[in-house]
């Protein structure tokens, strides 16, 4: 299954942001400009999302950062201090005992005896040996048919070999919350619908999404080491500019718009069920499904709760 587990952690790692068309659009290519603020405090940006008699303290997570990376945790810190929960970002998968059937069904149709590239013209070929073994994987590692699922595996690979992490902050947050007894909450999702919808991609979408996922590698990591350092020093629009060609051609994938609206509803209403409870809590968001137009922020905000923005703190 370890094939099946890559694919499906790098669909939902990296599927927040994915939309289902032809065409794709991208649901987070609209801002709510007057929440992009550099923040006054240290460290990364945080938002404020209350009622009358309880304060949500939302951080935004960049989608990827170096390992490696440092940052001011004394504002995380402070606000952990008498928390009575930390929201983590939605994105852990599991196979449910009654999904399992399909999942291993939909494995079945992905998997292949013959190596992607094997299937590629001469140019693309090279391309995708190239970045294949720059990050030190065998070609049977990329036995699929699916080139939406070769690129997805790709890249996820050429992430890990340039050390850059989509686990982080939210693991720092969990390791310290954990350590404060402050009771987490996660929500998984199930990794056989994922691997279904990646089985029905059109062919051209496949392609282009694997081109995609050839040309983030190809550039390296200096644009998303440049973002997280940004995000460190609360450059909320700095932080926004790392490159995100991949995520939007996942639009291409059937029914990732719903999973799409369905990630951001679930995380605004694990939100609001925090504000039910007097007092103060912490919520970790990325950062474009946060401050996007039907994003987090902008349904909280419609649902009349109050928001402030870093540059209030």
């Amino acid at each position: 299954m370890r094939f099946a587990t890559s694919l499906a952690l790098a669909a939902l790692l990296l599927a927040t942001s994915a939309v289902a068309q032809a065409s794709p659009v991208d649901p987070d290519a609209v801002l709510v400009e007057e929440l992009v603020v550099t923040a006054l405090l240290p460290g990364p940006a945080w938002w404020r999302v209350s009622d009358a008699d309880t304060v949500v303290y939302v951080l935004g997570a960049p989608s990827i950062m170096p390992k490696s990376l440092a940052w001011d945790q004394s504002v995380l810190t402070r606000r952990l201090q008498g928390a009575n929960r930390v929201i983590l970002p939605f994105n852990q998968v599991s196979v449910g005992l009654f999904s399992a059937p399909g999942a291993a069904i939909n494995l079945l149709r992905l998997r292949s005896k013959t190596p992607y590239e094997a299937t590629l013209p001469a140019a693309l070929k090279a391309r995708f040996v190239a970045v294949r073994t720059g990050s030190g994987k065998p070609p049977e590692r990329y036995a699929t048919k699916n080139g939406l699922a070769a690129g997805l595996i790709l890249v996820d690979d050429y992430r890990q070999a340039s050390q850059l992490t989509a686990a982080d902050p939210a693991k720092t947050v969990r390791r310290l919350a954990k350590g404060r007894k402050i009771r987490v909450e996660e929500k998984s999702y199930d990794a056989g619908g994922l691997l279904g919808q990646v089985v029905r991609t059109p062919a051209a979408a496949q392609q282009a999404c694997l081109e995609d996922a050839l040309d983030e590698a190809e550039a390296g990591p200096a644009a998303a080491r440049r973002a997280a350092e940004a995000w460190a020093q609360g450059d909320v629009r700095g932080a926004l500019t790392a490159e995100r060609g991949f995520e939007k051609c996942l639009a291409s994938a059937p029914g990732a718009l719903a999973l799409d609206r369905r990630f951001k509803a679930d995380q605004a209403a694990a939100i609001a069920r925090a504000l039910k409870t007097p007092g103060h809590a912490v919520a970790v968001v990325p950062l474009r499904p946060l401050l996007a137009q039907g994003g987090v922020l902008d349904q909280l905000q419609s649902q009349g709760f109050e928001v402030k923005t870093p540059g209030e703190d």
